[in-house]
C-alpha cells in the first residue's frame, strides 16, 4: 500500500523532474466525498512545494476538535471554530487514499509573486494566532477559505468574475445532492434548513463546495498572463465510492411510502394490540411534532445559524401542536389549525420567500391530517336537550 501510495504522490509531479529543484509549485487538492455524513460535502487543500525552502505542505482549513471546551453547545448554537493546519503533503495524500476518497490535483499557474503572495498568506493562516476561525456551512468553510487563498493570489480575479454570474444549483440543491443516499441525513438537513437557503446564488458563492472550486479553477484565466490558471490536472486517486449525482434527484416518494407504512402500522396497532387506541397514537404524534417544532424554532430564533431562519417547516412541525395534544380544551381548534396549517405547507415554495420541501410535506403532511382527522373523530360531540 505504501508503495503505491508513494508512486501516487510523485505521479503528479513527473512532468517537473527536470526543474524540481528550482520551481516551486501550488496545487489545488480536491478531495471526493466520502462515507462519513460529514464528508459528504467533499473537501480540499492548497499543496505549496518550494524546493528553496523545503516546504512541501498541504494546506488545509477542516479541522476541529471534538475535545475542545464547549463543542456541543458551539455546535449547536451555531459558534462552530474550525482551525487550519499545514501538513506534509506525503501524509495528508496517504490518509486520503486509505480512506478511499478520490484525489484530484491541478498545478496552477501563477506568477512568481503571485506564489510568494499565496504561500505567506498561508502561512499567516496557520500561524497560532491566526488559524481558527468561525466556521459557517455556506459561507466559511473549508472550502471557501480555500477560493479566497486563491483569489487572494489572482488579485481579486475568479471573484470578480463569478460574483455577478448566476449559479444554475442553490444551495440547497447542492445539499440536496449530496446527501440524498443518506435516508435521515437528508430528510433532517430538510426539516431543519429554512428559506434562505433556497435564495438564487452567484457561480461565486456555490464554491464552497470543492469539487465547484476545482471545476470553476480549470476554467479560470490568470490576469497577469492571460493564460488558464490551471496548466496540470491529475487524478491521484480514483474511489470506488459511486460519485454524487450533478443535480438533486426527487425522492419525495420514499418518504411519502414511510408515511403510509408508517400510518398502516398505527392502524394496525390501534385496532389489534389494545388498549393503544387511534386517538392516543394521534397525540403521541402530534405531541412529538410540538417537540421538533420547539428545536425548529430553537435553531431559527435562539442560534446563529441563519441557514436555519424564516423556516417554513414550522408548518409541519409546531410547538402548538404540543398543546393540542395536551390540553384536550384546545383539541377541536388545534386539529383544525394542523389541518389548515398543512394544506398551506404544500403552497411553501411559491410562497415568500419561497423554501423547497416536498420530502418534508411527503413524509410529515399525511400525518399531521391523519392525526388531526382521528383527533377531530375523538372529540366528543355536544347533545342539544
Amino acid at each position: 500500500m505504501l508503495a503505491a501510495v508513494a508512486l501516487l504522490f510523485l505521479a503528479p509531479v513527473g512532468v517537473l523532474a527536470q526543474d524540481a529543484e528550482e520551481s516551486p509549485q501550488a496545487w489545488l487538492l480536491t478531495y471526493g466525498p466520502g462515507e462519513i455524513y460529514w464528508q459528504r460535502f467533499g473537501h480540499n487543500a492548497i499543496w505549496i512545494r518550494d524546493p528553496a525552502s523545503g516546504l512541501d505542505h498541504a494546506f488545509n482549513f477542516g479541522f476541529f476538535d471534538f475535545a475542545q471546551d464547549g463543542f456541543l453547545s458551539n455546535f449547536l448554537l451555531g459558534r462552530l471554530n474550525y482551525f487550519a493546519a499545514a501538513s506534509p503533503a506525503q501524509l495528508e495524500l496517504t490518509d486520503y487514499v486509505n480512506q478511499d476518497r478520490s484525489i484530484r490535483a491541478q498545478r496552477l499557474n501563477l506568477q512568481p509573486e503571485q506564489f510568494q503572495a499565496l504561500k505567506r498568506h498561508l502561512l499567516d493562516q496557520v500561524s497560532r494566532e491566526n488559524r481558527e476561525y468561525l466556521y459557517d456551512y455556506y459561507t466559511h468553510n473549508c472550502s471557501t477559505r480555500v477560493r479566497d487563498a486563491i483569489d487572494l493570489a489572482l488579485g481579486g480575479a475568479m471573484q470578480s468574475s463569478l460574483d455577478s454570474v448566476p449559479s444554475e444549483l442553490n444551495y440547497r440543491d447542492h445539499t440536496r445532492r449530496l446527501t440524498g443516499m443518506d435516508y435521515w441525513l437528508y430528510l433532517g438537513l430538510e426539516t431543519g434548513l429554512g428559506s434562505p437557503v433556497d435564495r438564487q446564488t452567484t457561480r461565486w458563492d456555490a464554491l464552497f463546495i470543492p469539487q465547484m472550486l476545482a471545476d470553476a479553477a480549470q476554467q479560470a484565466v490568470n490576469p497577469r498572463t492571460g493564460q488558464p490558471l490551471v496548466v496540470e490536472d491529475v487524478m491521484l486517486h480514483e474511489s470506488a465510492l459511486a460519485p454524487p449525482p450533478d443535480a438533486p434527484l426527487n425522492l419525495w416518494p420514499r418518504y411519502l411510502q414511510i408515511a403510509l407504512a408508517l400510518i398502516a402500522a398505527a392502524f394496525l396497532l390501534a385496532r389489534f394490540a389494545r388498549p393503544v387506541s387511534g386517538a392516543g397514537l394521534a397525540k403521541l404524534w402530534l405531541g412529538v411534532g410540538g417537540v421538533l417544532g420547539s428545536v425548529l424554532a430553537f435553531l431559527w430564533l435562539g442560534t446563529d445559524h441563519w441557514s436555519a431562519s424564516l423556516n417554513l417547516n414550522l408548518l409541519l412541525l409546531n410547538p402548538l401542536w404540543l398543546l393540542v395534544a395536551l390540553i384536550p380544551a384546545l383539541r377541536k381548534a388545534g386539529s383544525w389549525l394542523v389541518i389548515a396549517c398543512g394544506l398551506v405547507a404544500v403552497f411553501a415554495p411559491w410562497m415568500p420567500p419561497g423554501q423547497y420541501n416536498s420530502d418534508v410535506v411527503a413524509l410529515l403532511l399525511p400525518l399531521n391530517l391523519v392525526s388531526a382527522l382521528v383527533l377531530l373523530r375523538s372529540v366528543p360531540q355536544r347533545v342539544a336537550t
